[in-house]
């Protein structure tokens, strides 16, 4: 069966939601409001997400730079399958490197990889904090975390960008269902 036949089937084209930020800009809250609307409209998603992902295929990965690529390296491969099975594929990771990102877009087709950039203020992120893990990192209990003491590199030329200081998580949705 090919990708054509499957987005037939499903009653619409896979695609690839990236979306990408520090932690407490709002990811995960979008990726599940994201995923109801879409299901609420009959499409087909998954959401990849840090937590359902370092738990199984990636945890054997630390927080190196090397092991935060090869992160994003795996989930971009198992973003594609998704997508060649014409499913819509939220995946929510800091994905901090422009690099890596890059590479992962170079997976698709053009027009199959939207990245969204989640953005927050690094204060307001803190503030947020749901893990109490900028605390950590500011005591020096949790290393290389990013926006703290590993970098975050934003995106140049994202699809969307979402100032969620400013957003409402259903008006971040609806910007990007504009898109899909």
């Amino acid at each position: 069966m090919t990708r054509a036949e499957r987005e037939q089937l499903g009653g619409h084209p896979g695609r690839v939601v990236w979306l990408t930020g520090l932690s407490g800009a709002g990811k995960s809250t979008i990726a599940n409001a994201l995923e109801r609307e879409l299901n609420r409209q009959g499409k087909r998603t998954y959401i990849l997400d840090g937590d359902n992902i370092r738990q199984g295929l990636n945890r054997d990965l630390g927080f190196s730079d090397a092991d935060r690529a090869e992160n994003i390296r795996r989930v971009a491969q198992v973003a594609r399958l998704f997508v060649d099975a014409g499913v819509i594929v939220v995946v929510a990771f800091i994905s901090p490197f422009r690099a890596e990102r890059q590479a992962a877009r170079e997976l698709f087709a053009p027009g199959d990889f939207l990245e969204v950039f989640v953005d927050v203020p690094l204060a307001l992120a803190e503030e947020r904090d749901p893990k109490g893990l900028y605390r950590k990192a500011r005591t020096g209990e949790l290393r290389q975390f990013t926006g703290i003491d590993s970098p975050y590199e934003p995106p140049l030329a994202a699809e969307l960008v979402l100032p969620t200081a400013q957003l409402t998580p259903q008006e971040c949705v609806q910007r990007i269902c504009a898109l899909l």
